[in-house]
């Protein structure tokens, strides 16, 4: 017996159905990717904030592990799957327009920077009296790493082009 599977995301026909609905009709840009806000599901602290296009989001949706699309790269990537570091996901939402993801997450191992930190947001910016100019500006809010990324990478990876 044939079964026939629901597609995982509704057509956008309405801001009614996007915004008050039950439908998960997600609203990717030119790019085809939406920013994801991955925290951690104890502390609410932010880790890191990520992209995911179709398949990121429904492999993320499928498995329960988080799934993101590198933009400097352009490939999907499976959030620990290098490292160890896996993103369990507790809770996925999505905002009232579905352009923006909301990940609570329990990192297996606790780093999700690449850097080898617990979060990626590891410095603060001064603010109003307290900057002074953007050399030598950053103080540091995590000072140990989790992780050692060159025994874990063999190489510090470069997600980002300079």
């Amino acid at each position: 017996m044939n079964s026939i599977l629901k597609p995982l995301f509704a057509t956008r026909v309405s801001i009614e159905q996007v915004e008050e609905g039950n439908d998960l009709a997600p609203k990717f840009d030119l790019q085809g990717i939406l920013p994801a806000v991955t925290t951690d599901v104890s502390t609410g602290e932010v880790l890191m904030v990520g992209y995911m296009n179709a398949e990121a989001l429904q492999l993320t949706i499928k498995t329960g592990e988080a799934h993101y699309y590198s933009r400097s790269r352009q490939v999907l990537w499976h959030k620990g799957a290098t490292s160890g570091f896996v993103q369990k996901v507790h809770e996925l939402r999505i905002d009232d327009d579905q352009d923006c993801l909301w990940l609570r997450v329990a990192t297996e191992g606790g780093a999700n920077c690449h850097v080898g930190y617990r979060s990626c947001f590891y410095r603060a910016i001064p603010i109003a009296g307290n900057y002074s100019g953007a050399e030598g500006c950053l103080e540091w809010k995590e000072e140990t790493k989790v992780f050692d990324p060159l025994a874990v990478y063999g190489e510090v990876p470069n997600p980002t082009k300079l």
